[in-house]
Order: structure tokens, then C-alpha cells, then sequence
């Protein structure tokens, strides 16, 4: 079947990797999860010129890595990773001169060719209400 030649398959359960910035934390939907292959432990890194946040996959023993996705007691996957650290919402909020209790936002994120890497832009944030 030479037609088919590089042709792979879609996954449509996957969907649009997001993240929302709300006053009770940061939340990475199912799809974010997906797409860097569910990572137990993260690096979340910040670039205030840019004004973009990233997550990186890693091993547990990297420098300043959090722990990011994990199953359920009952072994069910979790439907999103949600990062309550007020230090995190404070350092974004000032960055973006962000009012979230008035305003929420949702970012879409862009998953780097490596694939172990999720970049969201937040000036291409959008509101939540």
C-alpha cells in the first residue's frame, strides 16, 4: 500500500493542549498531559521577556523538578495536573499585570518539535469569562 506511505495516524481524543490561570491555581488539561507523554516530574521555567511559561519533562532528580502527572488510587488517569502555589499565581499575575480574581485566562500550548517540551505564550491569553 505505497499510497499510504508516511501517512500515520490522527488521535482525535488528544485535542488542543491549554492551560487556565485562575485565582485557585494553574490547571493543564488532558491534552497538555497527553502530548508530553505523562511525565511524572516537570521544570517549570519562566521568560519574563518573552512573557511565556514552559514546562519540560525531566526525572525526578532535576534540579528543581516538580512532580506533575500521576494516576488515580484506583489507577484511573487523572483528567488534568492542577498547580495550587499562590507564589506561582502572584509571579504570573505581576508579569502579566493580571487580575485573576476579576479575570481568568486560558492559553493554548505549543508542544516543541523534541516533544518534551510545552511552551504557552501568555500574550495569546484569552479571557475565561
Amino acid at each position: 500500500m505505497y499510497e499510504l506511505d508516511g501517512f500515520i495516524a490522527f488521535n482525535f481524543d488528544v485535542g488542543v493542549a491549554s492551560a487556565s490561570i485562575t485565582p485557585n491555581g494553574i490547571t493543564f488539561n488532558r491534552s497538555v498531559i497527553m502530548k508530553l507523554d505523562y511525565p511524572e516530574y516537570v521544570v517549570l521555567l519562566i521568560n519574563p521577556e518573552t512573557k511565556q511559561i514552559a514546562i519540560k519533562a525531566c526525572t525526578a532528580d532535576t534540579p528543581l523538578a516538580t512532580p506533575f502527572y500521576k494516576t488515580q488510587e484506583d489507577g484511573k488517569a487523572v483528567r488534568s495536573v492542577r498547580w495550587n502555589s499562590r507564589d506561582l499565581l502572584n509571579s504570573i499575575s505581576e508579569l502579566m499585570n493580571w487580575d485573576l480574581k476579576e479575570m481568568p485566562h486560558r492559553v493554548e500550548g505549543r508542544l516543541l518539535s523534541q516533544g518534551n517540551t510545552m511552551i504557552f505564550d501568555l500574550t495569546k491569553a484569552t479571557d475565561m469569562k
